[in-house]
C-alpha cells in the first residue's frame, strides 16, 4: 500500500497561531483521489527540527509533501532543510529567478533582493511550477521517499497539489481505485441518536459508517473500497431513510448552495434582514452564489412575532415580490425568525439559550435554522416543523 504524508511546517502552524486549512484540504483531496494519509506531522521554524523529520520520513514513507517555508524572509527555512537533509548545496534556478522578476514588473514593482531566495532549490532536484505565487516548488527523492515541497499561501498550494502533484505520482505509482463515500448532512438530531438508530445495519466488508459532528450539524458517511459500491448504495436508502425529517442536504454541495441551486432554478430572489446572525446568513448564501435581492443587518430590538412578521412583508413589498428572510434578536433565551413569499408571512419563536457555546457557534445555529425555513417553504413543507432538537414555542402565520 503507497504511504501518503504530509509534513506542515512555521512556528505559527505548529503553535496554533493559524488554522492548519491546507492540511485538511490536502487530506480530502488525496482521500478521494484514492490516497488517504497514513501520516501528518507538524514542525516549526527550526532548521535541525526539519532536518530530522526529513531524514526520518524518507525512510518510512513513499510520498510526503511538505508544506510552507518557500518564502523570501530568514525563517523559511524547507530548501535549505532539504539540501541539507539530501547531503547537496542549493543551487539558483535562473528561469524562476526572471520568472519573479516579470511578475513584479507586471505589477509595477521592483522585487526585493530577498525573493531572490526562492529560485534556489536542493542541486538535482527538480522544479515545481507555481503558476499564481513567486514561490516555485520542487520535488526531491531521498533514499525510499519523494518529497514535494510547496508554499504555505492556500491559494498557491492547491493549485500546484492538483497541477503539479498529483499528475506526478500518478505516473510515478500505480493507484488504487479511489473510496466510495456517500455522505449526507442532519440538522436538529444528535450524533448518539443517529449512531443508535443505524446500529442494527449489517455493513460489508472494509465499509464504515461514519459520523462527523461540526455544531449544528451532523454528517452521516458510509466509506469503503469502489468494489463493494453496489452494496453500499443498497444501504443508503435505509440511512437516508433513518436521517429522515432531519436530512438536509446530500453530497457536499452545502445547505447555502443547495438553496442557492432551488432559488435559481424557481428564478426566485431572495432579501435577507438580520439581527442576532449579524451578516453571517447573508454571507453564507451569497457565497454560495445565492440570487439576493436585498439585504440589511440591523441592531438587536425586541420584536414581537407579528411585527418581525410584518417586517419580513415590508422587506419583500419593498423587492417587487422577492422572498423574504429574517432573524430576530436574542431576547429571554429565544430566537425570532420570519419568511415571506407569495403564500403570505410565517414566523416562529424557538428556544435557544447554549448558554456553553460562543457566539459564532450560536449564530452558526441561528443562521441554519433561517436556512432550513427556506429550504422547507422551497420543498413545500411547513417551515414551523422540523427543526429537531431545536424546540418551537411559538408560531404565527399571516
Amino acid at each position: 500500500m503507497l504511504t501518503v504524508e504530509m509534513l506542515s511546517t512555521g512556528d505559527e502552524v505548529l503553535h496554533g497561531q493559524i488554522v492548519d486549512t491546507n492540511a485538511a484540504w490536502l487530506a480530502d483531496y488525496l482521500f478521494t483521489q484514492g490516497l488517504p494519509f497514513t501520516r501528518r506531522n507538524t514542525v516549526g521554524d527550526d532548521l535541525d527540527s526539519l532536518i530530522a523529520i526529513l531524514q526520518e520520513r524518507s525512510t518510512e514513507a513513499d510520498v510526503v509533501i511538505v508544506n510552507g517555508g518557500l518564502g523570501p524572509t530568514s525563517d523559511d527555512l524547507s530548501a535549505l532543510a532539504a539540501a541539507r537533509a539530501a547531503g547537496v548545496e542549493l543551487e539558483l534556478q535562473a528561469s524562476w529567478l526572471e520568472h519573479m522578476t516579470r511578475f513584479f514588473e507586471s505589477r509595477g514593482r521592483v522585487m526585493a533582493p530577498s525573493n531572490r531566495k526562492q529560485a534556489m532549490i536542493p542541486a538535482g532536484s527538480e522544479m515545481l511550477d507555481n503558476p499564481v505565487g513567486t514561490a516555485c516548488g520542487f520535488a526531491l527523492t531521498l533514499n525510499r521517499c519523494t518529497f514535494f515541497f510547496t508554499p504555505g499561501v492556500p491559494s498557491e498550494f492547491k493549485v500546484m497539489v492538483e497541477k503539479e502533484i498529483l499528475p506526478r505520482i500518478q505516473q510515478r505509482f500505480e493507484l488504487p481505485a479511489p473510496p466510495v463515500c456517500l455522505r449526507l448532512t442532519t440538522f436538529g438530531r444528535s450524533e448518539s441518536d443517529l449512531a443508535q438508530s443505524l446500529s442494527h445495519l449489517n455493513l460489508p466488508d472494509g465499509v464504515v459508517m461514519g459520523y462527523r459532528s461540526s455544531m449544528p450539524i451532523i454528517e452521516l458517511k458510509l466509506t469503503g473500497p469502489a468494489s463493494q459500491r453496489a452494496q453500499m448504495e443498497a444501504l443508503w436508502p435505509e440511512v437516508r431513510q433513518v436521517a429522515g425529517e432531519s436530512l438536509i442536504f446530500e453530497g457536499t454541495v452545502g445547505l447555502p448552495g443547495l438553496l442557492a441551486e432551488s432559488l435559481r432554478a424557481r428564478d426566485l430572489r431572495l432579501c435577507v434582514s438580520e439581527q442576532f446572525t449579524a451578516g453571517l446568513l447573508s454571507l453564507e448564501l451569497n457565497q454560495a452564489g445565492a440570487p439576493l435581492a436585498d439585504g440589511e443587518v440591523l441592531a438587536p430590538r425586541a420584536e414581537s412575532l407579528a411585527e418581525i412578521a410584518a417586517r419580513a412583508r415590508a422587506l419583500s413589498q419593498a423587492a417587487d415580490g422577492a422572498l423574504a428572510l429574517v432573524t430576530g434578536a436574542h431576547q429571554d433565551d429565544s430566537l425570532l425568525f420570519a419568511l415571506h413569499s407569495d403564500a403570505g408571512s410565517r414566523a416562529i419563536r424557538v428556544q435557544l439559550s447554549l448558554a456553553n457555546h460562543r457566539l459564532p457557534v450560536r449564530q452558526a445555529v441561528a443562521s441554519m435554522i433561517a436556512q432550513n425555513m427556506l429550504r422547507r417553504l422551497l420543498n413545500g413543507d411547513d417551515v414551523s416543523q422540523g427543526h429537531g432538537w431545536v424546540r418551537v414555542t411559538e408560531r404565527l402565520t399571516l
